[in-house]
């Protein structure tokens, strides 16, 4: 932890916590004696948290008596687990969906060393992928368990091994960016310097920050300054959403965000057409997997946008994209093509576009 960090746990209120810590009710929590699950159990702690220490953790789960059970120990993830790694994952999904929708597209990123390209590209994929810039400079390859619900909203633990230690090839970025009609950056901590080369070929920048959290503003500060298009989750945001998108427009002026609120819809604002309005989520299948909807959303977007200029036309088409991919499992399958978009588009709007 940094000393800011120290800093702001001190400055908490703790009454509520206090409270709830000598009370009789804490008891009804407590892991003590017991030991029988009768469902998988699954124990997720980060190495470097100080306020459930993974040894501990260790040492109950060696106790545990389950039908199946497995220990997750994140590599340098602190208590807050969740939310700490937010940043990753994104850029192979995104990459899947515009590839599909007829998209040449460049994965810029980096695997495990040794790690073989079926990786990127499993046998049985409807969609491959140019491989010609992963590297293979990672110690191995990060991980992720996304847990999610009908309500689209999710929980992601994940194990990013030696990533924010590692640097892409600049000069590699470079001489393919120049060729690019968009970038679509992550904001993953080895994209920073990357993402500032696209600022001087002066290129169009996409970027999926997924939540926005107070504490992760100087993290994402890079990546909000100078972006064209953003889109960013509201699963943490506190406080009303059309004021929200009003603050990021006016001190970050961005072209486009797009505020995905899971199951209520959407917020998109657009500053050349000088609107900021919502839009209902619509319904083409039954929720089977929501790991990867947002990515298809923003693909889906991105795509018509860069097509057509019109954000209306393309937020629309992304959201029937989106809803469609996530009644399917995996991130390869469930994608709809343009025409199946139109017929779908034709039904609910009625736009005659």
């Amino acid at each position: 932890y940094s000393i800011s960090d120290w800093i702001k746990y001190f400055q908490r209120d703790m009454g509520v916590y206090l409270d709830f810590l000598f009370s009789d009710e804490i008891n009804a929590f407590s892991l003590k004696g017991r030991l029988d699950y009768e469902v998988p159990y699954f124990n997720i702690n980060g190495d470097r948290d100080y306020q459930t220490n993974f040894k501990l953790a260790q040492a109950y789960f060696d106790q545990v008596r389950a039908p199946y059970k497995q220990m997750f120990v994140m590599k340098d993830t602190t208590h807050g687990l969740l939310e700490s790694k937010s940043e990753l994952f994104s850029a192979y999904n995104e990459s899947l969906a515009l590839k599909w929708l007829g998209n040449s597209v460049d994965l810029m990123t980096m695997i495990g060393s040794g790690e073989s390209m079926e990786l990127i590209n499993p046998p049985d994929s409807e969609v491959k992928l140019v491989t010609d810039y992963v590297l293979p400079r990672l110690a191995s390859t990060p991980e992720a368990v996304v847990l999610y619900d009908d309500n689209r909203k999710q929980q992601i633990f994940e194990d990013i091994k030696n990533l924010r230690d590692v640097s892409y090839d600049r000069d590699l970025f470079r001489e393919r960016a120049e060729r690019a009609e968009m970038l679509v950056v992550s904001n993953a901590n080895f994209c920073r310097p990357l993402m500032e080369i696209g600022k001087e070929l002066r290129k169009p920048i996409a970027v999926n920050i997924r939540e926005y959290r107070e504490e992760k503003v100087v993290y994402n500060e890079d990546f909000l300054r100078g972006v064209n298009i953003l889109y960013i989750s509201d699963d943490r945001l506190k406080g009303d959403p059309y004021d929200f998108v009003k603050s990021l427009a006016a001190k970050y002026r961005p072209g486009i965000i797009i505020l995905g609120q899971g199951a209520e819809g959407l917020i998109l604002y657009d500053k050349n057409k000088n609107i900021i309005v919502h839009y209902n989520t619509v319904k083409t299948h039954k929720t089977v997997n929501t790991a990867g909807a947002g990515n298809a959303l923003f693909s889906c977007f991105l795509h018509f946008y860069n097509k057509t200029g019109d954000s209306v036309f393309a937020v629309k088409n992304a959201m029937l994209f989106a809803s469609y991919k996530i009644g399917f499992m995996g991130t390869s399958s469930g994608f709809m093509t343009e025409e199946e978009i139109i017929r779908w588009r034709n039904l609910i709007w009625r736009d005659g576009r």
